[in-house]
């Protein structure tokens, strides 16, 4: 009876062989076990990652934890009353997996860690959340680094459920790292927003300029691969398009709108959710992805029911 009530149950840890990882690295670890004062029939244990994340309902916004990997460990076995027991395991990170640190500094607004699934006798028991820290892959370094050379000054950093037009992505979600406006171009730009689409031999780069004066936003677009990133005088380029700004006032990268009136996001734009079903190859991990699915290109984030799915514990809503 105290079993079924948590009283003198098992123990769980999950120790990482390293909180610091790249998208696409290898996560190591292990989840070490400590039986209770009675044997327990452990239905399954499970690793999911997860990343606060926003979504816009109409005129409300809700902010929740969002689970994106989910990785079994093992199946189902007895766990001996005071038996210890340790259980390795792997699994890599998605390309996509929004950045939390560069150069050792944490990026305010991020939250993304590991999060320890046990099922026992049909409780499951999410556990506490380890947290790790994203570090960019040397490609987005180089164009992080651009933004600083040219005097730009981190503001936040955020997730928002939806999709990006005309990019494939694997992730119900995309990351918006969000600079004030250098010097040189304060007197037309408030802000830039970067959005980072990674995969194994590149990534999209999504740039968003906020007008000052008037409400339009500007968006512009690259697709590079990850060694050529590296040979790129990102500084030029960057600063080579808002210069372009203050001439001609709108229009995206290499001329080419992305979606509505330029918009690679979609936003203002209402739409039924697609369902694109993702998994990994050879980590025996399933990408969860599909509730915020794209339709014709555009983010569904009216679709309440779905997005809200992947939401739990600590919605807030402001």
């Amino acid at each position: 009876m105290l079993g079924a009530f948590g009283v003198g149950g098992p123990s769980v840890d999950t120790v990482l062989a390293g909180s610091r990882v790249r998208p696409g690295e290898f996560l190591r670890g292990e989840v070490r076990l400590k039986g209770g004062d009675f044997d327990a029939d452990i239905q399954h244990i499970t690793l999911t990652l997860v990343t606060r994340a926003e979504a816009e309902y109409g005129d409300s916004e809700h902010t929740g934890l969002a689970e994106f990997l989910r990785v079994p460990v093992t199946g189902p076995f007895r766990l001996a009353a005071k038996e210890e027991r340790a259980i390795p395991f792997q699994f890599q990170v998605p390309w996509e997996t929004p950045i939390t640190e560069i150069h050792g500094q944490p990026l305010y607004g991020m939250t993304m860690g590991v999060r320890t699934e046990v099922a026992i006798a049909a409780a499951v028991d999410k556990g506490d959340l380890d947290p790790i820290a994203v570090l960019p892959l040397p490609s987005q370094e180089a164009v992080l680094e651009a933004f600083a050379r040219l005097g730009f000054r981190f503001k936040n950093a955020d997730v928002e459920m939806g999709g990006i037009y005309g990019v494939h992505q694997q992730l119900p979600f995309y990351q918006e790292i969000e600079f004030f406006a250098s010097p040189q171009h304060a007197a037309y730009v408030n802000e830039v927003e970067l959005t980072f689409v990674a995969d194994p031999g590149g990534m999209h780069i999504v740039l968003e300029a906020d007008h000052r004066g008037h409400g339009d936003d500007t968006f512009g677009r690259w697709y590079v691969g990850h060694e050529e990133a590296l040979h790129r005088d990102w500084a030029a380029e960057i600063n080579g398009w808002l210069t372009a700004l203050s001439q001609y006032g709108h229009g995206g990268f290499h001329g080419a709108p992305y979606g509505p009136h330029g918009d690679p996001y979609g936003h203002g734009h209402h739409g039924h959710p697609g369902h694109h079903g993702h998994h990994g190859s050879g980590t025996g991990a399933a990408i969860v992805a599909g509730a915020a699915g794209l339709a014709a290109g555009f983010i569904a984030a009216e679709a309440i029911d779905e997005i809200g799915d992947f939401f739990e514990g600590d919605d807030e809503e402001e």
